[in-house]
């Protein structure tokens, strides 16, 4: 489980999630993941957020991908996205 502002995302959904900002009253703005998630990750965290409205989701790839083709590639996935994010800084 990850803690979000003690919120508990169960970890297989988390997992996905790149980065969660919040608004000044901390009150979640927008969750990004890699991929898009499925209908039942975004009711999970609609009920999870308490907030029904929410349409803050956002995928960095817009490429559907299955639990089984994520878990075989998350992790050089998120590898060559955090390379190439680190390569992009240091040009600038």
């Amino acid at each position: 489980m990850f803690i979000l502002k003690n919120l508990y995302i169960p970890s297989k959904i988390q997992d996905k999630i790149f980065e969660i900002r919040y608004d000044s009253d901390d009150s979640v703005s927008k969750i990004i993941s890699y991929f898009p998630l499925s209908e039942l990750e975004h009711q999970t965290l609609l009920s999870i957020l308490k907030q029904s409205n929410f349409s803050g989701f956002h995928s960095i790839f817009t490429d559907i991908v299955t639990d089984d083709e994520w878990n075989k590639t998350k992790d050089q996935i998120k590898n060559r996205f955090q390379n190439e994010l680190f390569d992009i800084d240091s040009k600038l």
